[in-house]
C-alpha cells in the first residue's frame, strides 16, 4: 500500500472514528459508531463548508470533533512506546501537542478525499474496558478495506486510541518512525523534527506536500 493511499484511507477512517463518542454517549462501541456516523457525513456535506476557500474551516471543524473523542494523549503515549516513561510532564505535554498537530497535517488534512464511501459494521469484541470494532470501508470501485478501531472505556465513554487499516496500525507505524529517530539520534532530535514540520505546514502552501516525520 502506497504512503499516499495509506494516508487517504486513514483520513476516511478517522472521519468515521471522530464521531464514536461525544457528549457522554454510552453503549456498545459498534452502536455508537453506527448511530453517530451520520454526524460526520452531515459535517462533510455542509454546503457552506464545501465552498471553495473553506478548506481551513473544514479542517478546524473536524479537528474539534476529533479532540472530543480521539484520545490523542493515549495515542501519543503508545506511539512513543518505551521512550514515554523517561519524559517529564512538560515534555509529555509538548509531545502530545506536536503529535496531535502531526496527525492533523498528515491525515485530517486529507479529509477532502472522503466521497461517500459506505461503512459495513462487522461487530465488536469487548474485553473489560478494551474493545475492538471491526468495519469494512466499501469503496466506489467495489473493493473492501478492513478497518478496525481500538478503543477503551473511560467513565461512561468509549474513546478511540488506534486505527488499524488492512492490518497496519497507526500507532505501530509511528512507533517505528519515532524509535528509529531516537535510537539513531535522540529524543530531542525527534522533537526538533516535529517542530520543523509544524513550522513548514504553518504556511498553507506547504500543506499539500506532507512527508513522513523522519524525512528532514
Amino acid at each position: 500500500m502506497t504512503e499516499f493511499r495509506c494516508r487517504a484511507l486513514v483520513a476516511v477512517a478517522l472521519v468515521v472514528s471522530v464521531v464514536v463518542v461525544r457528549a457522554g454517549w454510552a453503549g456498545a462501541p459498534t452502536d455508537l459508531l453506527r448511530v453517530q456516523i451520520d454526524r460526520v457525513v452531515k459535517t462533510l456535506d455542509e454546503p457552506d463548508l464545501k465552498k471553495e476557500g473553506k478548506t481551513r474551516e473544514r479542517r478546524v471543524a473536524v479537528r474539534r470533533i476529533a479532540e472530543d473523542i480521539f484520545d490523542f494523549t493515549e495515542t501519543a503515549k503508545r506511539s512513543l512506546g518505551r521512550h514515554w516513561q523517561p519524559r517529564t510532564p512538560a515534555e509529555r505535554k509538548e509531545f502530545v501537542e506536536l503529535f496531535a498537530n502531526l496527525l492533523e497535517r498528515s491525515y485530517l488534512s486529507k479529509i477532502e478525499l472522503y466521497s461517500g464511501e459506505r461503512i459495513a459494521y462487522l461487530g465488536d469484541t469487548i474485553e473489560g474496558d478494551q474493545a475492538t470494532v471491526r468495519t469494512r470501508i466499501m469503496t466506489k470501485h467495489g473493493t473492501e478495506i478492513p478497518v478496525d478501531y481500538k478503543m477503551y472505556k473511560q467513565g461512561d465513554r468509549w474513546l478511540v486510541y488506534d486505527v488499524i487499516i488492512e492490518g497496519v496500525s497507526l500507532i505501530a507505524n509511528y512507533r517505528t518512525q519515532f524509535n528509529k529517530i531516537i535510537q539513531t539520534s535522540s529524543y530531542q532530535e525527534l522533537v526538533r523534527k516535529m517542530k520543523t514540520k509544524q513550522a513548514e505546514f504553518s504556511d498553507d502552501k506547504h500543506r499539500t506536500s506532507a512527508s513522513p516525520i523522519d524525512r528532514g
